[in-house]
């Protein structure tokens, strides 16, 4: 894709400095700043400041099992807030910035208050949906050694999900609850998409598992 000066410089910034795991990495960095684009086609907002925020919402990334995981988001909006004030960027949108990159996170548990957070954090969680979603959740699935599937109730019918040990469990935890969550409605038209996939997925999943 095509890029501005701006998004060349947060680019390249996380392409230097970028501490990844294998479900936050630089693509997904790419995809959640294509996801804002979209979703800027028909939500109006800053323009300036939802590409910054989108580009450096993981400049500072914490792994999921991390104790201070929920701090992961703060760390990454001072982060990005000083990387911007040494790149010139527009001193009286930085807060603007800082806010959606820290409101972004699902874990933090902060409700945006501008439409450009909005925008943010519904481009990030449209990542954890669809096909890229699928992949997704079971890359973090290995890299957190947690077991594949509950041995007697592996699609949650009689129990409470329970995605700290079971990784089918995340698709019932969160997953499937993320397009709820979203901000703007042409996030919630592509999330709602998206999760339709998901759900023909685990449908064929439970076919193959003769779970029935």
């Amino acid at each position: 894709m095509k890029l501005t000066a701006l998004e060349t410089i947060c680019r390249n910034f996380l392409r230097d400095t970028l501490q990844t795991d294998s479900a936050h990495d630089l693509a997904h960095t790419e995809r959640v700043v294509a996801n804002a684009k979209l979703l800027l086609q028909t939500e109006k907002a800053d323009k300036k400041v939802v590409l910054a925020a989108a580009w450096l919402h993981d400049c500072v990334l914490l792994p999921k099992n991390h104790p201070d995981r929920k701090q992961a988001s703060a760390r990454a909006a001072d982060e990005a807030a000083k990387f911007l004030e040494n790149n010139q960027f527009p001193e009286t949108k930085i807060h603007q910035v800082r806010h959606a990159i820290h409101a972004h996170s699902f874990s933090a548990g902060i409700t945006p208050r501008t439409i450009e957070a909005k925008i943010v954090q519904d481009a990030d969680r449209l990542d954890a949906l669809g096909a890229i979603g699928i992949a997704r959740c079971f890359l973090t699935g290995g890299e957190l050694k947690r077991t594949f599937s509950h041995p007697d109730d592996p699609f949650c019918e009689n129990r409470e999900p329970d995605d700290s040990r079971w990784t089918i469990d995340h698709f019932y935890a969160k997953l499937l609850k993320l397009p709820e969550t979203m901000n703007t409605n042409s996030a919630k038209k592509e999330a709602q998409k998206r999760a339709a996939f998901m759900q023909t997925y685990l449908d064929h999943l439970r076919e193959e598992m003769g779970s029935f």
